[in-house]
């Protein structure tokens, strides 16, 4: 089974917005110290474009990493820290610069955590936001797009880590040219396309058989009526 990677947003889409984001929050910071803080893996594109888009002086970048524990393929937004910032935030301006926001769950509870770090400000710069996942409320200050509901790769983001490298936003999409579907007869692979020949069709099932395929009693007895002719 085949995949393929459907442009979603190019790089040069991405590239013009990336360019607007950095002239807005380069003005809002203008003369301010501004540590930004990049959440691995999926920002680390992002960020290093973004951080070379703010235009100041004093901007320092720094990272972290999270893993989020859940039920299932959702994450509860109960989150660890498993790459800590280098220095402390307190009383420092900081920008958390996410790739996606999709629940907002994870992104809530490590606001709450870093809160408790007691710096200046908080604002949060993600590239993507999916309104339809939402479950709680996170303010985005600097957003790059709103998407639709559907699993996004590219640029930083992966599908079991792979596709970061890609320049663009694609969404993965299965090929299923050339798949064959199971036959619904399972027991003795009973009338269905595998009975069918470059010729055409085969003679049908017999009345004796059973799910549309000939019964094991009618094998038996055509056995038993050939020895006999065998013996004549």
């Amino acid at each position: 089974m085949a995949e393929r990677v459907v442009t979603l947003l190019s790089a040069e889409q991405i590239a013009t917005r990336v360019q607007e984001l950095g002239r807005t929050i380069a003005a809002d910071y203008k003369d301010r110290p501004l540590v930004m803080v990049a959440v691995l893996k999926g920002s680390f594109i992002f960020a290093a474009d973004l951080a070379r888009a703010v235009d100041l002086y004093d901007c320092r970048i720094d990272f972290l990493a999270t893993r989020s524990y859940g039920e299932g393929t959702e994450s509860s937004g109960v989150v660890q820290i498993t790459h800590d910032l280098s220095r402390p935030i307190e009383g420092q301006d900081v920008l958390i610069v996410e790739d996606i926001v999709d629940t907002g769950l994870t992104l809530a509870h490590l606001l709450e955590l870093l809160r408790t770090r007691r710096p200046r400000s908080i604002r949060i710069c993600s590239l993507l936001h999916k309104p339809a996942r939402s479950k709680v409320d996170v303010k985005i200050d600097y957003l790059g797009f709103t998407i639709e509901d559907r699993f996004v790769v590219g640029y930083g983001l992966d599908f079991a880590e792979r596709y970061r490298n890609l320049p663009y936003l694609g969404v993965v999409e299965r090929d299923l040219r050339g798949v064959t579907a199971p036959s619904p007869h399972t027991a003795c692979g009973g009338w269905g396309p595998h009975h069918l020949t470059p010729g055409g069709p085969r003679r049908g099932p017999g009345r004796r058989g059973r799910a549309g395929c000939a019964g094991r009693g009618s094998r038996r007895r055509r056995r038993r009526t050939s020895r006999r002719r065998a013996g004549r």
